[in-house]
């Protein structure tokens, strides 16, 4: 049976991807319908598809750590998760003294959070040469959240969750209800994930990448330009506010896999729509309420045909975008960026333009926005579809919702 479940607060947002380092310089992007693909910088790449990149200086320390903290031998996607969740303390008023006096949760969700990027490392120990251990040591040392915990010092329950494109979604869903138990007082959540090459090459066998900008839900879209970055939350227990008002609401959260294809969503979404119910149930909502959705959003026919179904049965009325012709993909990180910029879209009160639609697919029977949108509604709705069938939805409003 369906239930009702109590809101949770949210007082701390932060994010970094290609389209910005903070949460404004993203939002800032967005509305300029920022586009800047570009090969990476990071690895050598012997095929010519534009990807999103967002690299982090050397010297970047956002949590201002001492040395021994161990945080310069930790890997990209842990520094990337360190630099939001340093914005997003700061947005919530939090600095490390009040994490220790409270019962701290950290919950990230990542794809492979850079377990991959030992490439070098195993071309030497499969040539027979030794090589430092280094690559293996930060392999072993960068588990996202329990490196987060460690830099940040707290004592509260530890997840990460490796549930492929949803993973930042489900980590913020998990949080939540963390907090609604009583097993914590604030929780980080979200999600983190740095690009690596066996990833950029694997998306490149499976033909998904796109060799230009990419254009979700546009007629001519190609398929998706692979991102990275982070989008941290913080979530905080009705008993612990400090008189401060939240900056929103997790409301419901829902998640089904429809078991259908390896990669592929179900083309009549059928576990988006289970999705869909249990994150309504939980915010004792209607379909009505949503005042718009950022869509998932991929650009590849597959996942963009499904969520137009999905749209245009459900959901017919409703403006939707996705972020994604800005950021790129990123992945395990993906959700909680995108839960970060819709909470932040709801609170201003205004959407930008789909960037990268220009053209509606007639295929699709609906389009996302092709202009910027005042909106007045509060309660907004964010998704991801994942590999192997995964479905996640977050339901999130402002406080005058609850």
């Amino acid at each position: 049976m369906l239930t009702t479940a109590s809101p949770v607060r949210i007082t701390g947002l932060g994010c970094i991807t290609a389209a910005g380092r903070t949460l404004p310089e993203c939002l800032a992007a967005l509305d300029e319908g920022q586009r800047l693909p570009h090969l990476p910088e990071l690895f050598p790449t012997d095929r010519q598809f534009p990807v999103f990149a967002c690299t982090l200086p050397a010297a970047c320390n956002p949590l201002n750590l001492p040395e021994e903290s161990g945080f310069h031998a930790m890997s990209r996607t842990v520094h990337l998760a360190a630099q939001a969740t340093a914005e997003a303390l700061a947005d919530a008023g939090l600095d490390t003294a009040d994490l220790a006096s409270a019962r701290v949760g950290v919950c990230i969700g990542t794809s492979v959070g850079t377990s991959l990027d030992v490439y070098d490392y195993y071309r030497c120990y499969r040539n027979g040469r030794k090589d430092s251990l280094e690559a293996i040591y930060r392999y072993l040392n960068s588990n996202p959240a329990p490196a987060l915990a460690r830099l940040l010092g707290t004592s509260g329950p530890v997840q990460t969750v490796t549930n492929a494109c949803s993973s930042g979604t489900d980590a913020i869903g998990l949080a939540a209800d963390w907090i609604r138990n009583g097993l914590c007082d604030i929780a980080v959540c979200g999600g983190a994930d740095a690009l690596c090459r066996i990833i950029y090459y694997g998306f490149s066998s499976l033909q998904l990448q796109s060799t230009e900008a990419c254009m979700p839900f546009d007629k001519k879209r190609k398929g998706l330009n692979l991102g990275e970055g982070a989008g941290i939350v913080v979530l905080e227990s009705a008993a612990r506010m400090r008189g401060r008002k939240a900056s929103g609401l997790v409301r419901g959260y829902g998640t089904c896999a429809d078991a259908y294809h390896l990669t592929a969503p179900h083309p009549e979404a059928r576990g988006l729509r289970a999705a869909l119910d249990h994150a309504l149930a939980q915010a004792g909502a209607k379909r009505e309420a949503v005042a718009f959705i950022n869509a998932h959003g991929t650009a590849t026919p597959a996942n963009d045909a499904t969520e137009g179904t999905f749209f245009r049965e459900l959901f017919p009325r409703t403006p939707f975008i996705s972020t994604k012709g800005s950021t790129g993909h990123t992945l395990g990180a993906a959700g909680a960026v995108e839960a970060v910029f819709t909470l932040a879209h709801l609170i201003r009160g205004k959407l930008p333009a789909s960037p990268g639609f220009s053209e509606e697919d007639p295929s699709l029977g609906i389009s996302p926005l092709a202009a910027p949108l005042e909106i007045d509604g509060r309660l907004a709705m964010s998704q991801s579809l994942a590999f192997g069938g995964n479905n996640s939805i977050l339901l999130l409003g402002t406080e005058e919702a609850a």
